[in-house]
């Protein structure tokens, strides 16, 4: 990872770069194993990013990536009471992340006259875990502690990739705009909690044994962002 670092700041610095500041909705998806699915979590992202950009042939660049990202699962539940009166319950499950990501854009022209550009990109990316409200959602029923994630069994580093694209465009020579779609699956799981053995909650004085759970991250994300651009010029002496 250091490696590829130097290696972007380097390719960055040798050329003009552009900085991006976006924000946007987030929908948030979990596989449970052994535990079933659940269901969109909506959340949002935020992010900051320095893209290389050639300034003779803006074909193709580099970039790094960091960013602010809420991950998870959310439960919708439906109560139906005499009557014919309905509640509806929704119970989110959230990590809070600051990623890393690594990667490389290709664009193409979009329109005649040839200043806004489409893109795809594609990059590796480090995750690390501030925070997460799984550890509340456990505490609250007997019930919930013995089926429910525990917060000891939760990965604070995780790694994955980022597919997407999107389209820039300029407002002027310097300042400009984009709107991205992105899809960020991860490698390795959010949680990893081995089988467990737990008293019964439904049975005092027997036991029930819980099997293993691994919950792995997906989000999709759309990102609307400033573009301010930072041109060097070479002069010849």
């Amino acid at each position: 990872m250091v490696f590829w670092m130097i290696a972007f700041y380097g390719q960055i610095a040798a050329q003009s770069t552009a900085y991006i500041f976006s924000a946007g909705p987030s929908a948030g998806l979990q596989k449970w194993e052994n535990g079933g699915d659940r269901q969109l979590l909506f959340a949002y992202n935020a992010s900051i990013t320095a893209e290389s950009v050639n300034n003779e042939d803006d074909r193709g660049s580099l970039f790094a990536q960091f960013g602010y990202h809420v991950k998870g699962s959310a439960n919708r539940l439906r109560f139906f009471y005499q009557g014919g009166d309905i509640e509806t319950f929704t119970e989110e499950f959230r990590y809070n992340n600051l990623s890393l990501l690594l990667g490389a854009k290709q664009k193409f022209p979009a329109g005649s006259a040839g200043r806004n550009r489409y893109f795809y990109f594609g990059g590796i990316r480090s995750d690390y875990t501030l925070s997460s409200n799984i550890d509340e959602l456990a505490g609250r029923t007997p019930i919930s502690a013995a089926y429910y994630p525990q917060i000891g069994a939760m990965n604070r580093w995780i790694f994955g990739v980022t597919l997407g694209g999107g389209i820039q465009f300029e407002f002027g020579e310097l300042v400009g705009g984009q709107i991205s779609l992105s899809v960020n699956p991860d490698l390795t799981t959010q949680i990893n909690q081995p089988p467990i053995t737990i008293p019964d909650p439904f049975f005092p004085g027997q036991t029930t044994s819980i099997p293993a759970k691994r919950i792995r991250n997906t989000t999709v994300e759309l990102s609307f962002g400033l573009r301010l651009l930072r041109k060097v010029e070479y002069v010849d002496e």
